[in-house]
């Protein structure tokens, strides 16, 4: 029996010490299924439920998740480069994303009336510059004589310096003969910051010295040096409402105002919008604009309003 006791303590201390257990198969074959997807989300949910139904086998689960993460970081490093790859080699017209809007208006003012809006907006994001081209125009006519015609272009160059430091260029072109100027000019450059950046939440300010011309109905023409101050703000309510103002001399993509300040008159555009999505490329939307000029010719007042509502469709 002593014989017998010793020889089993001895295979005891040879035999090889007990591993873990081995994650149960169908619990690997849930989180392999979960991979095989690629979202994220639910890989790290089955991870989760997986770690509490097998706490022991945690540390297998845990590098399983490791891995996975480890995948998806050299995924997107990957994507990321492939898109900076693309951006470089793209050419003049490759990389453009747009907006068309069409709707009607409602007008107070130098004129009481309604009528059709419409506007194009094309957007060109590079690794460090962006390209905006606006255009805008409201026109109606009444009884044989028209009673609103309005026109705006915009070409706008940024230029990030740091993640929230960048700088601007402006060229503009306005008509409004209602207000009184057949065709007014501005150009503008300066500096601009981002202050928030966020997913659903934007803000940014940007100011500069400005050059204006401004052609009268009545032939006379006056050219001033001026300030611009612009403040765009935009903010996704929900996945389907967006809340836009900028203060912004550029354009409205949702809501402007723009402040263009000389010695004989300071000009302020503020636009408020309201975006309701109703598909994934057409939205509805509601705006408020007001168009306020300091020393307007004369026999016009110095406040227009406008209300939009429109739809716009991406492309």
């Amino acid at each position: 029996m002593t014989v017998f006791r010793a020889s089993l303590a001895l295979v005891c201390l040879m035999s090889p010490v007990a591993t873990a257990a081995e994650l149960p198969a169908p619990v690997r074959a849930m989180i392999d299924a979960a991979i095989e997807k690629g979202d994220p989300e639910t890989v790290r949910a089955v991870i989760a439920l997986a770690r509490q139904t097998n706490p022991g086998d945690s540390e297998e689960v845990d590098a399983i998740l490791a891995g996975f993460e480890a995948d998806q970081a050299r995924l997107a490093e990957e994507k990321k480069a492939a898109k900076e790859e693309e951006i470089r080699h793209a050419g003049l017209f490759d990389n453009w994303d747009g907006k068309g809007e069409l709707g009607g208006f409602r007008a107070t003012g130098n004129s009481s009336n309604t009528g059709l809006t419409g506007s194009l907006a094309l957007t060109r994001t590079g690794i460090d510059w962006r390209h905006k081209l606006r255009g805008r125009a409201d026109y109606q006519r009444t009884n044989g004589s028209t009673t609103r015609e309005q026109y705006l272009f915009a070409y706008e160059p940024n230029y990030n310096i740091s993640d929230k430091l960048f700088v601007y260029g402006l060229t503009q072109y306005e008509r409004d003969r209602i207000q009184g100027f057949s065709a007014r000019y501005a150009v503008s450059g300066g500096i601009g910051y981002q202050f928030i950046k966020q997913a659903d939440l934007q803000l940014s300010a940007k100011i500069g010295p400005a050059y204006r011309v401004t052609e009268f109905v009545n032939g006379e023409s006056e050219d001033r040096i001026a300030g611009l101050l612009g403040v765009d703000f935009d903010w996704n309510i929900t996945d389907r409402l967006k809340l836009t103002h900028d203060t912004n001399a550029v354009a409205e993509t949702g809501g402007s105002a723009t402040v263009i300040v000389d010695a004989g008159n300071t000009s302020i555009n503020l636009v408020t919008g309201l975006n309701a999505k109703v598909s994934d490329k057409l939205t509805a939307r509601f705006a408020y604009a007001i168009d306020y000029d300091s020393n307007p010719p004369a026999g016009a007042v110095q406040t227009d309003t406008l209300s939009r509502m429109t739809l716009i469709y991406d492309f």
